[in-house]
């Protein structure tokens, strides 16, 4: 952080290369103020919304990901890594939209009925967006129906359920099984997470992977979609 050097850093005096490691650190240390300076400097300075998007968030965010893997970094300080991030988006994500940039994928996430537990979903849902994902959060306590309506308006790569009680847990199955009856099991990928939930509990409910944590979640996310998209156009290539 700026003041532990006993005077503070000027982000506009940097060049392009400092400016960004300066950009990585106040992402770690949550710093949303200067994100959002950083952010305005380098657009100012010529940068594409995507290469500030790829460059200074997106490879802070994994750097926040790996530490708070390894048990270096917990949740309190990934979700103000995570807010400090989302005030850079919120400048970034109108001019993204306007220059039409490439998108990693799409993800609906919901916590499913009879749970109303968020904090390890809207991790995971801010983990995503910094990763470049687009996030559709459809909140807390959701029926079938809700991820049915859901991934039928915003036609997403990836479906995530979230649950923290055991006696919510079998309700995934239930949505699965729904997808599976109206012939959607196979166009979307299935990722479920939660403190009582296990590799054993998604595949015997159908789920592609669990994820134990959001940093897992970003990593599992584009190692699926990238074989997903490897395998359809390879489909398509024959």
């Amino acid at each position: 952080m700026a003041e532990d050097d006993g005077e503070d850093i000027v982000l506009s005096e940097l060049d392009d290369d400092d400016l960004v490691q300066q950009m990585h650190d106040d992402l770690y240390d949550g710093l949303k103020d200067e994100i959002e300076e950083g952010v305005n400097i380098l657009l100012g300075r010529g940068w594409t919304p995507y290469e500030v998007l790829t460059k200074a968030l997106v490879e802070g965010m994994r750097i926040v990901g790996i530490d708070f893997r390894d048990g270096i970094l917990f949740v309190p300080e990934v979700l103000m890594a995570a807010n400090a991030m989302k005030a850079g988006m919120f400048i970034l994500r109108p001019l993204l939209i306007e220059t039409g940039a490439p998108r990693v994928g799409k993800m609906v996430i919901g916590t499913v009925k009879g749970d109303i537990h968020d904090i390890g979903k809207n991790l995971v849902s801010m983990m995503m967006e910094g990763a470049g994902f687009e996030v559709i959060d459809i909140g807390i306590n959701n029926p079938v129906e809700n991820y049915l309506a859901a991934i039928e308006e915003h036609q997403p790569d990836i479906l995530g359920m979230s649950a923290l009680l055991t006696t919510t847990m079998p309700y995934m199955k239930v949505v699965i099984d729904t997808l599976k009856e109206k012939g959607l099991r196979d166009d979307y990928i299935v990722l479920v997470g939660g403190a009582p939930l296990n590799e054993a509990f998604a595949e015997n409910v159908g789920a592609d992977a669990y994820c134990r944590d959001a940093a897992v979640a970003v990593e599992t996310a584009k190692q699926l979609i990238a074989e997903r998209r490897r395998s359809n156009s390879e489909a398509a290539g024959q």
